[in-house]
């Protein structure tokens, strides 16, 4: 699966000149959709698809005009609206109901690819920015741009996005799209035994880029941990001095260990993680605060001990599954309560 656009684009870039490409970008809604204004995603000539548009309902009819896209080199938008009965949305049974506004814009070394090498490069260096596509009229050229972190231009737009990820907004007398491009969140698991595996797994199924910290040679053995970016075999106590510390968004610490947990605990109350969890049950938690010489009432990074949210389950996969659920609520500063419930 490749649904990130990091991922999307890594997919890419190697076969950009192999075969014909169109991208595709969902640039506005009407009423309820599976995807959010600013959710790209990739065609080829061969029928492959990068990405998702709908909930899977349209990419198949995308697809045919994508084609026509590579032949003509031009430009082209689609409506669908699954509230009109006469409507192509309405006959293919998209179950969202609303409206979709794509864009689908080919991909050449004419136009420089729309410049997505340049946010790829950024993503490499954990840049964000700003993509910024002209929605065109039929036939028109494709127009985009990258305005990086180090533009004039990017701190006044990201202002103006706030909490959004595309915003449709009006530059030059034309509409373009800006939608804001940030690298993976970058998960960090100290500890590398089998009840890591699944973690690591999960994570990685979900876009993020892993990184596992075990200086145990028995432990964080690469042939069951393949998917994950890199291992670190420092220990736990020299994190703050990997040049990566200041990337990870996020941490769970499960070493099994009292000491080495205690020593990535103490370590990661100088990073800028959003989520530290912490395996295992409240007394051990208490004892692992004690041995880093940490107050629990003057924390700099709050720790979520036990990790996990109360799914029910107790094997490696239901707790990996527990874990990564509230590590996602968290970041996204959101409740993890039932959406059903909330309406």
């Amino acid at each position: 699966m490749f649904n990130q656009f990091s991922q999307q684009l890594k997919q890419w870039y190697p076969q950009r000149d192999r075969q014909q490409w169109v991208l595709g970008t969902l640039y506005q809604i009407d009423g309820p959709s599976y995807r959010s204004p600013g959710a790209m995603m990739l065609f080829n000539d061969a029928g492959e698809q990068l990405g998702l548009l709908s909930g899977g309902c349209l990419e198949a009819d995308i697809q045919k005009k994508a084609s026509q896209v590579m032949r003509s080199q031009r430009s082209m938008t689609l409506c669908y609206d699954a509230s009109d009965e006469g409507d192509m949305a309405f006959l293919l049974g998209i179950g969202c109901g609303g409206t979709l506004h794509i864009l689908l814009q080919p991909l050449t070394a004419a136009n420089h690819y729309l410049q997505l090498p340049v946010i790829l490069d950024a993503l490499a260096h954990r840049q964000r920015c700003l993509f910024v596509q002209k929605i065109t009229e039929q036939g028109e050229v494709a127009e985009a741009d990258v305005w990086r972190q180090d533009s004039h231009n990017f701190s006044a737009m990201s202002a103006q996005l706030g909490g959004k990820n595309a915003l449709l907004t009006e530059l030059h007398n034309q509409r373009w799209l800006v939608t804001g491009v940030k690298p993976p969140l970058h998960l960090l698991i100290v500890g590398g035994g089998i009840d890591a595996r699944p973690l690591a797994s999960l994570a990685a199924t979900l876009g993020w880029e892993v990184t596992l910290c075990d200086p145990r040679a028995a432990n964080a053995r690469r042939e069951h941990f393949m998917r994950v970016t890199g291992i670190l075999r420092c220990p736990p106590s020299g994190l703050i001095d990997e040049p990566l510390f200041e990337h990870f968004d996020a941490a769970i610490v499960m070493t099994h260990n009292l000491q080495q947990d205690a020593d990535a605990v103490a370590a990661l109350q100088s990073s800028a993680v959003k989520y530290l969890g912490l395996l295992g049950p409240i007394v051990r938690k208490k004892q692992v605060l004690a041995l880093a010489g940490l107050n629990e009432n003057t924390l700099t990074v709050p720790i979520a001990g036990p990790a996990g949210l109360r799914l029910g389950g107790e094997l490696p996969e239901d707790i990996a599954l527990s874990i990564i659920a509230e590590c996602q609520a968290v970041v996204h500063r959101k409740d993890a309560q039932s959406i059903s419930q909330r309406l």
